[in-house]
């Protein structure tokens, strides 16, 4: 048997008999000594921290644990994102084929993902470039999670910087590896900086993304019936959103939509958005700038244009009382003259373009002007404007609409005895519309953001963020900027839809630095990839079972339209596929397969 003692002040070795042993450390502490403890606990705090890392060698400075499978062929490139390497894959025979790396995971967990890819060539086309994540199972079975993509890049792009997340299964995983994927095979491409780490714990992300899936997502529970000749091990079935029920929408320049040399803007309005609002053309100082002279075509013919392609319309705004938005002929009228200028001008509108807008701002910022009511001498005035909207098309929703009352709280209580005034007086108000508007390199703030949302929830109708745009000279932050927002927008309860206000540096308000594309063909900017990484495949469902793991399962799916594909022996069974529109409630599919 074995038993010795030994000091710390050198390094010994101990020649044991085989065998369980006990070590025991017996320290006599004193203050020299708790400092160093101290400092060494902190330090071990520090690089808990740092090795929440779970890549290794992500910045590729070398081919280091990095799986380049034959027949592609990797190698470390000076035409890095940043350090000195990069790797560039070439030989591509597959779509699938990348670089790969096996990560260690745990199961249940969120893990938030970064990377860089540059296309070396494109073919005249664009491509999908994305991150994916698979999982094999103690049992043998495997699934696969998109974790982050791109669609049409193209080499122009230049560095592009893939963002998003994956959730490991709560099941037993032996081995989990993630990879490069996505263009065609023939295409080279180069990677740099790819980072995979687990999401906050904290508690204020773990609110928001629960909320989101308490609101947003429903189950989807498949049940298949295979015959007895079938292989379970050779049928897959695709759970795969095509369409969002959360109105994602942005505000429209008509001028440019309605020009038939803009292809471009109208193509990447009609690709990423279910809603839209027009952003000048149904105004009444750009419907009637002069007395008489009206001009609805130019809404008209933009709104036909826009709902031709599935896109629903939110119409802004039937009266504006700011003092400097009132047209000069207007501000001319007194009286009963005024009352019936303005009536007429509304029933009008709303009968123009009755059937083609889903709602109405009213009265646009009555907060922050009350032209009408002063020149009226009628504090009340505002009300008479909703039952008149109310009057020439009862269908039509009603809405308030103004600004620094989420992206700050300068005026939020103020709206909210605003909208608790017009809803109690029973004119048909539906909504409130909060612009979200953000200050110069303002950063929103989720907390502050929910707050404010939660206390105009109090007026116990649905909110609209009507008008939301950020600014940041860096693309990086205000991607950043456009994530936050959109976050604490989507998982509050009381919000209904979502509309930016504008996403194009030539035609945006504020210019390229809110703006989510730039330049003539417009190029995504980093903000432009979040905001559609959060849009098409964050908030969309797409996953694929093995009918190896069973035979029933469920889908944890965000609201919207689906189709269900069965793959058996690589080819779809088109016969089986089935289509099916996701709300609330839980929805249970059937499938046999004989």
């Amino acid at each position: 048997m074995t038993d010795e003692k030994h000091t710390l002040a050198q390094e010994f070795t101990l020649r044991g008999f085989h065998g369980d042993y006990k070590v025991q450390i017996r320290l006599k502490v004193t203050l020299p000594i708790m400092q160093t403890l101290i400092a060494w606990v902190v330090c071990a705090l520090v690089a808990s921290v740092v090795s929440q890392e779970v890549l290794q060698n992500g910045g590729f400075e070398s081919t280091h644990h990095w799986d380049c499978w034959s027949p592609i062929q990797c190698k470390i490139v000076t035409d890095s994102h940043s350090g000195a390497g990069a790797m560039e894959v070439q030989n591509r025979k597959k779509y699938w084929q990348g670089p790969s790396q096996y990560i260690n995971v745990t199961r249940g967990t969120g893990y938030e993902v970064s990377a860089h890819i540059k296309l070396q060539n494109d073919r005249g086309i664009g491509h999908r470039v994305e991150l994916q994540v698979e999982f094999e199972m103690t049992d043998g079975t495997h699934e696969y999670k998109r974790a982050a993509s791109q669609e049409e890049t193209r080499a122009d792009d230049g560095w592009v910087h893939l963002i998003g997340l994956f959730y490991v299964p709560n099941k037993d995983v032996r081995l989990t590896r993630i990879h490069y994927q996505g263009p065609e095979e023939g295409i080279s491409f180069v990677v740099d900086d790819a980072s995979v780490k687990p999401t906050p714990s904290g508690a204020a992300a773990a609110d928001v993304s629960s909320d989101i899936d308490r609101l947003r997502r429903s189950n989807i529970v498949v049940n298949v019936t295979a015959g007895g000749n079938i292989n379970h091990g050779e049928v897959s079935i695709r759970v795969v959103q095509k369409k969002k029920s959360f109105p994602f929408g942005t505000a429209v320049y008509s001028w440019v939509y309605n020009d038939a040399s803009q292809t471009k803007y109208r193509d990447f309005i009609h690709q990423h958005y279910n809603w839209a609002v027009p952003e000048k053309a149904l105004k009444w100082g750009t419907i009637e700038p002069n007395r008489g002279q009206k001009n609805y075509q130019l809404g008209l013919n933009m709104i036909h244009g826009l709902k031709s392609h599935g896109i629903k319309v939110r119409g802004h705004n039937l009266v504006w009382s700011v003092d400097s938005f009132v047209q000069s002929w207007v501000k001319a009228l007194h009286g009963d003259e005024l009352r019936k200028v303005v009536h007429d001008h509304i029933v009008e509108t709303v009968n123009t373009f009755k059937g083609l807008v889903e709602h109405w701002d009213v009265n646009n910022e009555n907060l922050h002007g009350q032209w009408y009511q002063h020149q009226l001498n009628d504090s009340s005035y505002n009300l008479e404007l909703f039952r008149n909207a109310h009057a020439a098309d009862p269908n039509v929703k009603l809405f308030l609409n103004d600004y620094n009352v989420v992206s700050d709280g300068a005026s939020t209580n103020a709206y909210l005895q605003q909208g608790k005034q017009v809803k109690a007086a029973n004119v048909s108000l539906y909504g409130m519309g909060v612009q979200c508007h953000f200050g110069d390199e303002a950063n929103p703030n989720v907390a502050g953001m929910k707050q404010h949302l939660d206390t105009l929830a109090q007026v116990g109708v649905p909110i609209w963020a009507t008008e939301l745009d950020v600014v940041a000279t860096d693309e990086n932050k205000r991607a950043d900027f456009y994530e936050h927002a959109l976050t604490a927008l989507y998982s509050h309860h009381a919000v209904e839809g979502i509309l930016m206000w504008g996403f194009w540096d030539k035609v945006h308000w504020r210019g390229a630095r809110a703006a989510l594309v730039v330049g003539d063909n417009l190029q995504l900017t980093a903000a432009g990839r979040r905001v559609l990484e959060l849009y098409e495949h964050r908030w969309m469902t797409d996953e694929t079972h093995n009918l190896a793991a069973g035979t029933q399962f469920t889908v944890r799916g965000f609201h919207g339209d689906y189709e269900v594909h069965v793959i058996y022996q690589g080819q779809e069974r088109t016969n089986l596929k089935q289509t099916f529109t996701l709300g609330n409630a839980a929805h249970t599919i059937n499938i046999n397969i004989s």
